[in-house]
């Protein structure tokens, strides 16, 4: 293993909170259904989010890819509507693709509802090795493609759409995004990819750097990875709607954010979809976190370097979403 690069101290404390949390059964294709089954334990209902909190909440079902079963959302709205459309956020969860349900990003949505006026649609994708790649980014995308039908009713400003989430979440918010491009669908206003998952073959440098340690290291990466891709796994054929750095043409796309740890697994194939994106005359702004850890700013929220990534994402969306205040 290549030695890694040390964490920020003031992050370990969240950081060995996150694992104690987490892994509790190591993620092998044998133990998904275990691991499935702990989330559903930790995650807190919405119910118990939004107490207290100034916005309204209501599940939904809507159509889902042709041919496939209907999709399950939560949509999240500000308490006091304002008189203008709000921007839309669709809210792409982590997990691996094999993991969890649309109830980890809500907390965003919550935050953002009574922030800025968002509203905010969660989507409930299907979760591989049941549900091979791409069945998560088609869901994800009909769940995109309903948003932007249905934006005058749910009072969203068309123009004004981002696809956003962590880790998976950011891999699928990418397919999201060449999805949009490929099939001349609703023009995304951004594209927030947060720790993104984007590359099936898990032989990046910070892969074997975090192979055995971290909050997900290289070992659960290709469990996942095998889980969504199966016997496509490593082949040029695999769709770029499965593992977006596959895609052969990073050009015309909604303005990326990327955010990454320095010290975790996803970090070297996060720089080079930026520096993709760029070499084709692309809009991606990217921030390499020194010594974050995956998804560090979640679990360490007062720690310095987690406020300044906190900063730096909520001045991309008040640019992208033109958020006033």
């Amino acid at each position: 293993m290549t030695a890694p690069v040390p964490y920020d101290p003031e992050l370990v404390p969240g950081l060995e909170a996150f694992l104690d949390l987490v892994e509790v059964i190591p993620l092998r294709g044998d133990t998904i259904l275990a691991n499935r089954a702990h989330f559903a334990t930790i995650i807190p209902s919405m119910e118990v989010q939004a107490e207290g909190r100034q916005v309204t909440w209501e599940n939904r079902t809507i159509p889902g890819p042709a041919g496939a079963p209907d999709v399950d959302v939560t949509i999240v709205r500000p308490a006091r509507a304002g008189s203008d459309p709000a921007p839309g956020v669709l809210s792409i969860h982590g997990g691996g693709m094999v993991l969890g349900t649309r109830f980890f990003g809500t907390g965003e949505l919550i935050d953002l509802a009574e922030r800025h006026g968002v509203v905010g649609v969660a989507v409930e994708y299907r979760l591989a090795p049941e549900h091979p790649g791409p069945a998560q980014a088609e869901d994800c995308y009909a769940a995109l493609e309903w948003m932007a039908a249905h934006a005058e009713e749910l009072g969203i400003d068309p123009e004004r759409i981002i696809a956003s989430g962590m880790s998976a979440g950011g891999g699928l918010s990418a397919a999201v995004a060449l999805m949009s491009r490929d099939r001349g669908g609703p023009r995304l206003a951004g594209q927030l990819l947060g720790c993104p998952m984007l590359d099936d073959r898990n032989n990046t440098v910070s892969t074997r750097q975090y192979d055995g340690i971290g909050a997900w290291d290289r070992n659960n990466n290709d469990t996942a990875w095998t889980a969504i891709a199966g016997s496509e796994r490593f082949r040029d054929t695999l769709s770029p709607y499965v593992a977006p750095s596959r895609a052969a043409d990073l050009s015309g796309l909604a303005p990326a954010f990327i955010e990454v740890g320095a010290a975790e697994t996803f970090r070297d194939e996060a720089v080079d979809y930026a520096l993709r994106i760029w070499a084709t005359g692309g809009q991606a702004e990217l921030h390499v976190w020194a010594g974050g850890y995956h998804g560090f700013h979640g679990f360490s929220p007062d720690a310095d370097v987690s406020r300044a990534a906190n900063a730096a994402r909520e001045s991309w969306l008040r640019r992208v979403l033109r958020l006033g205040g």
